[in-house]
């Protein structure tokens, strides 16, 4: 492979990654924090450096994303097998947390309801205290 196809791998790997790890960054912004992750400089964002020097990965990317990125590093079924398995642990795991936040997001929140029906209630039996108060008041005028 020539070196601009292993340049422009790695771009995309990188790309794709910020992408997916930031998710708030779009349009200019988001090339201008791509230049600066992949070039390791901030000048780059300014255009005082092509963007087309490439130097090594800042600590911005996880390493496994630059070992996933770099061509030739996933040919083994073994490895191939052991990324399939990162990955759904990874999936997993952001599913079990989503999970548990949902609970108690469920938990608050029926907790909320159980807190109104109780004021309800009492609302209720004043305003049925009132009624009878009422109704009492309106018997003995017409008696």
């Amino acid at each position: 492979m020539s070196v601009l196809l292993l340049v422009i791998l790695h771009m995309l790997a990188s790309l794709e990654q910020f992408m997916l790890s930031s998710g708030r960054g779009t349009g200019e912004a988001c090339v201008q924090k791509l230049v600066m992750a992949v070039t390791g400089d901030e000048t780059a964002a300014t255009g005082d450096m092509p963007a087309y020097q490439l130097r090594t990965p800042t600590t911005t990317l996880p390493q496994g994303v630059v070992m996933a990125a770099s061509p030739g590093t996933l040919h083994s079924p073994q490895q191939l097998a052991e990324e399939a398995t990162r990955k759904r642990e990874l999936r997993l795991m952001k599913n079990r947390e989503a999970a548990k936040e949902c609970r108690r997001r469920k938990k608050e929140y029926i907790k909320c309801l159980e807190s109104r029906v109780a004021v309800l209630e009492v609302q209720n039996k004043k305003l049925i205290e009132e009624l009878e108060t009422l109704k009492d008041i309106c018997s003995s005028k017409t008696d």
